[in-house]
């Protein structure tokens, strides 16, 4: 569903705003209300009904014309009827979303059941990853009425409500409960109180589930279309904190507070910690803790905010059970910015204690290990991880920050280990004629581990580096270690998984990257193109194209590699077709046969290399 321009409108519940999701508040125009002529506003109590449907980017990106067609057809033959029928009306239509307006709150919820129930039977024959869901919130209160649009509170609480139902769900507020109950077979469970985004006071919110509806993968690139199985010890995931300091620059620095109680959680080895990438996949999304939970497969969600002022600093905290989304535990803490290292081994050694399962020596004594006891240092740390990570490691900026942070604090271990990781993983990037960026990473990572020698995530970049080097024999000690050490972290496991593969056995490899996927199942492309290089060592060439198709915006250099995989198939047009993209998006002074050699350096086995130069040669690429 479109609008008259062609373009998608924001849904209920969101506007774009400099190309960012932001708060839907429908307001009257200001012309509406100043301007002599104008109709003057009415007031009424109104059943509001706002509905969204699932999953409309990726649908659209599926089949646009098709996706258009079968929305367009199921409100003709069965949304506009059933609110029609129930004495509703559509007040307006919001590219994937709609709003309603009934004058019987009974008629608005029987309305929104019987859509959804339509749904259920609704295209039978259509695969769960392509049916149409929808998200419906139903609030009963005071609307301005002008022409035939509404405005005001009443409309804002139900696009709220609306983002917290789940797929095929709806939730209603206490007013609309409180006014049906006992009037309709509908059985609505409660949620409890919410706090709805510019909604001044929490509501107490209800919602219908319908457990029969099946689901729809999330929105994202990595997303599966079935709920993981809770592991078999106390699950975690930590949520991006918010940002609270008024300042979206400040973003890094709470950020970095996030990922250091990610790392020190995750050294508990009787826990299991959702890793980093798949944690921040949910910053900025008004989602529901249960739907988190489902998605990353665990049973308890950490979230909260820092508000960074001068000197101070202000950290909230709460653990939530994401089954029930109760509040196990929630506390405040100022402090003065020296605390922060003290701050955040509370915060973790706390949500370990409160975790209803008994931990058996989780609370022993573990290292703590200080980025940098100079929080000038410190703070250059925290911002060149943020540009690093946000870049995938190629904004300029993220290295210069770096390096100032081991040039106030030689000893700062992570920060030379991430110079390390931006100068090795620019082999992934199309290198300039004579660049060799190995022997740069190698001096980072030497000091990184000089200074760092008992942390897992110094090993795990060693591992990385070194087998990027074709040192083998470190590649293999250091990665070992990194895993002794922190059995729970992705990076380390991943460091391993990958150096096993070029070590000669890419079994082992795929088995141990894919244990990592676990941990973090909305990972970077990186880490899936770890999967695809040893796929292809283990010569599952189908495998390896089917995750370098899977991705949205490939980085360059993967058009090459699907072109050897394509290659290896005996599927040459696509292969061709692959290295053409290639071809004309290379600058001209790029040297990828350095690349090529980089993939033989890397293999102990000489069998290994020659398999990886036979792919090359099958596409033209002979080194």
């Amino acid at each position: 569903m479109r609008n008259s321009l062609g373009r998608r409108s924001p849904a209920p519940g969101t506007a774009s705003t400099q190309g960012r999701p932001t708060a839907w508040i429908p307001v009257p125009s200001i012309a509406s209300l100043l301007l002599p002529g104008r109709q003057r506003l009415e007031r009424r109590l109104a059943a509001i009904l706002a509905a969204d449907v699932v999953g409309y980017s990726r649908l659209m990106g599926a089949n646009e014309a098709e996706t258009l067609a079968r929305l367009g057809t199921l409100r003709r033959d069965l949304v506009q009827p059933l609110i029609a029928e129930r004495k509703g009306r559509i007040v307006k239509l919001m590219g994937d979303g709609l709003l309603a307006e009934f004058p019987s709150v009974v008629e608005a919820v029987s309305a929104a059941v019987a859509i959804q129930q339509g749904l259920d039977a609704w295209e039978p024959g259509t695969s769960g990853d392509r049916r149409i869901q929808l998200r419906i919130g139903i609030n009963l209160g005071d609307v301005m009425v002008e022409g035939s649009d509404v405005y005001g509170d009443g409309v804002n609480v139900a696009a709220r409500l609306e983002a917290l139902a789940r797929p095929g769900g709806v939730c209603v507020s206490d007013m609309v409960y409180q006014n049906v109950r006992g009037k309709l077979d509908v059985a609505f469970v409660p949620m409890g109180e919410q706090s709805l985004k510019n909604i001044a006071q929490p509501v107490a919110v209800w919602q219908w589930p319908q457990s029969e509806l099946g689901t729809v993968p999330p929105d994202s690139e990595s997303g599966s279309s079935e709920p993981l199985t809770l592991p078999d010890r106390p699950s975690i995931a930590v949520l991006p904190f918010n940002n609270m300091s008024g300042d979206p620059e400040q973003d890094y620095f709470s950020d970095g507070i996030t990922e250091d109680i990610i790392t020190e959680l995750s050294r508990f080895h009787e826990l299991f910690v959702i890793a980093r990438n798949s944690s921040f996949s949910y910053k900025g999304k008004a989602l529901k803790v249960q739907d988190i939970g489902r998605e990353l497969g665990v049973a308890y969600i950490v979230e909260g905010s820092v508000r960074k002022a001068g000197n101070r600093v202000r950290v909230t905290a709460q653990l939530i059970e994401a089954a029930s989304g109760n509040h196990v535990w929630a506390e405040r803490y100022d402090r003065e910015l020296e605390d922060i290292f003290d701050l955040q081994d509370e915060i973790t050694q706390t949500v370990v204690a409160l975790l209803p399962v008994r931990l058996q020596g989780a609370l022993v004594e573990t290292v703590r290990r200080k980025p940098s006891e100079n929080l000038s240092a410190y703070d250059c740390f925290l911002h060149g991880r943020w540009l690093y990570d946000q870049s995938s490691g190629q904004d300029p900026l993220a290295l210069e920050r770096l390096t100032q942070a081991v040039e106030i604090d030689p000893d700062c271990a992570p920060a030379h280990a991430y110079i390390a990781l931006a100068h090795a993983y620019s082999l992934y990037t199309v290198n300039p004629i004579g660049t060799d960026p190995t022997p740069a990473a190698l001096e980072s990572v030497e000091r990184a581990l000089a200074a760092g020698e008992g942390d897992h995530f110094i090993h795990a970049t060693a591992g990385y580096v070194y087998i990027l080097s074709g040192l083998h024999d470190l590649a293999e000690a250091h990665s070992r270690k990194a895993v002794a050490l922190n059995p729970n972290d992705i990076f380390a496991m991943m460091s391993r998984g990958y150096v096993l593969a070029y070590l000669g056995d890419p079994a082992a490899g795929v088995e141990q990257l894919t244990k990592a996927l676990r941990y973090d199942p909305h990972t970077s492309h990186l880490f899936y193109e770890q999967c695809a290089e040893a796929s292809y060592m283990l010569r599952d060439y189908e495998k390896a194209v089917e995750i370098y198709k899977s991705w949205r915006n490939p980085p360059l250099h993967s058009f090459i590699l699907l072109a050897i995989n394509y290659a290896q198939l005996g599927r040459m047009e696509e292969a061709l077709a692959a290295k053409q993209t290639f071809d004309e998006n290379c600058p001209q002074d790029a040297d990828f046969s350095f690349y090529a050699a980089t993939h033989v350096r890397m293999c102990k086995r000489p069998e290994d290399a020659e398999h990886w130069l036979e792919g090359y040669r099958k596409v033209g690429l002979a080194v």
